[in-house]
């Protein structure tokens, strides 16, 4: 069966380290950003709903004040610049002001304690940090030319969920390869005039490469919320005539299911992608109904590629939907060498747009890149036709008596129930089998749910083996971060297994 290439792969050369690369990109973030303000100097660019409203030429011109502003501060190239501010138009000036000073942005999550904030800004070495509440930066209009694109442009650190966050180098080649493999794994043309609604952090990849830059670099009006809130969210849907949504299932799930959400008309999304954390198979096909003129697609990605690193077109959405499916133009994928034909292995990753490493982690940097593979952390599969599917996060994996178990799976089949809204699978441990396998589940509102019942459904979709033995049901929503994935290390951390489920005692 032949492997599937859905995407356009024109222009596209590899090197002598095998890694492929597109030919023709911007030299940098702000040379992209000014080949679209004289393109379009006058469409609107940046909107934060009852705030500014800016077109690209007033975008450009704020965001080299801004930079001016830095220079007189101190900051040079290469000094790191940190931005501790909420999502809006301020941000993106922040961000846009440190590349035109050549500078290199360090994005603060905003949910972080204040122990983690100080050892980004510390661990980065940040000579200025941008403030709530504080004026930007402002100077004469700079704007530095002569940007190398292997000079690192950005650190996103990581959310920090097994210990301190790491700061992956994200390059102006990382960002501008995202761009181009965004455009060219779109379901419909990406083209100016559309306009996209960032309803995620911009601090994180999602929100900031693959929709701020991606609308910067095709000429799209993106609307910024400030904070989601699902009302908001329906609200601004109609009010900003949205045509593109990008964001986290769970946002959708939240939208749908919005007792006011029929009135909405999604007649006008044209486009709609989710990813940043496992689907339901059943929630992509509620998806496709509740926007029918939309064409949905799912991407994967982590920090470390810039975003994007598979895609799964819509031609594929309701057919594959437990898959995240290919590689984008210039990304390879394979798995680690034990694994065999059909088997689940880590997923390595290499391409244009993986980050050369984390920053002041020299030890981390050679563990998890290694021959210029990034080793991604996720459990895969890899079919003959190419699809991709990720069954857990390689520390997520509960290992029962020597059976693997993975999580998703075991997530998937509980979320199928018709009264579960949310799950989580952790291991439990156990003296015998080294780990037993625990769900917490949170149910839909106003449905009751029975953990007899709801294993009883589990069963008559997994083997045996998998069908939890521990479940703590719970009325608050699971903890995610940023990006939408379960915290769960907060949830080991935190959860109160008690006794085995009712005559679901197994060894």
């Amino acid at each position: 069966m032949p492997r599937i290439q859905p995407f356009d792969q024109s222009g596209i050369v590899r090197g002598s380290d095998g890694i492929a690369r597109f030919q023709d990109l911007p030299r940098s973030v702000g040379e992209m950003l000014r080949l679209t303000v004289d393109q379009i100097p006058d469409a609107e660019f940046l909107v934060e709903p009852g705030g500014e409203r800016l077109t690209y030429r007033q975008a450009w011109d704020r965001s080299a004040r801004v930079a001016g502003g830095l220079r007189t501060a101190g900051i040079r190239r290469g000094d790191r610049v940190a931005i501790r501010l909420g999502n809006g138009v301020n941000w993106c000036l922040a961000f846009f002001g440190i590349q035109l000073a050549g500078a290199i942005a360090v994005p603060v999550n905003t949910r972080f304690s204040q122990s983690e904030v100080d050892y980004v800004v510390n661990d980065s070495g940040a000579k200025f940090v941008f403030l709530p509440d504080q004026p930007l930066p402002d100077g004469a209009p700079l704007a530095v030319e002569d940007v190398n694109e292997k000079k690192v442009s950005a650190i996103f650190y990581t959310s920090g969920t097994t210990g301190f966050p790491k700061g992956a180098m994200t390059t102006h080649e990382n960002f501008l390869a995202n761009v181009e493999n965004c455009k060219r794994s779109a379901i419909v043309p990406l083209r100016s005039g559309l306009r996209g609604l960032i309803s995620v952090p911009l601090f994180h990849v999602t929100g900031c490469n693959a929709q701020l830059l991606v609308g910067a670099g095709i000429g799209s009006t993106m609307v910024i919320m400030p904070a989601f809130e699902v009302q908001s969210f329906l609200k601004t849907i109609t009010e900003e005539r949205i045509d593109s949504l990008v964001s986290v299932p769970a946002v959708y799930w939240l939208a749908m299911n919005q007792p006011n959400f029929r009135q909405l008309d999604t007649s006008r999304i044209e486009r709609l992608s989710y990813g940043g954390a496992p689907i339901a198979p059943d929630l992509v096909l509620r998806i496709t109904e509740a926007f029918p003129n939309a064409r949905v697609s799912n991407g994967f990605g982590l920090t470390e590629t810039s975003a994007l690193a598979t895609s799964l077109p819509h031609e594929f959405a309701r057919l594959r939907p437990e898959t995240v499916g290919f590689p984008a133009p210039v990304v390879d994928v394979r798995l680690d060498e034990g694994a065999l034909d059909g088997d689940v292995g880590e997923l390595l990753i290499r391409g244009q747009n993986v980050v050369p490493g984390y920053w002041n982690k020299p030890e981390a940097t050679a563990e998890t890149f290694v021959d210029g593979w990034l080793h991604s952390g996720d459990m895969a599969r890899i079919d003959a036709q190419g699809f991709v599917q990720i069954v857990d996060r390689k520390k997520d994996m509960v290992i029962r008596g020597g059976e693997n178990v993975y999580c998703v799976e075991v997530e998937n089949a509980l979320a199928a129930h018709p009264a579960v809204f949310e799950a989580a699978v952790l291991g439990v441990p156990d003296s015998m089998m080294g780990e037993k396998v625990g769900a917490v589940v949170v149910p839909k509102p106003g449905c009751s749910l029975e953990v007899e019942e709801l294993l009883e459904f589990a069963g008559g979709l997994l083997a045996d083996f998998k069908v939890p033995q521990y479940v703590v049901i719970r009325t608050e929503m699971l903890p995610r971060n940023p990006g939408g994935k379960i915290l769960k290390k907060s949830l080991r951390e935190n959860v109160s297994w008690g006794h085995f489920a009712q005559s679901r005692e197994r060894n």
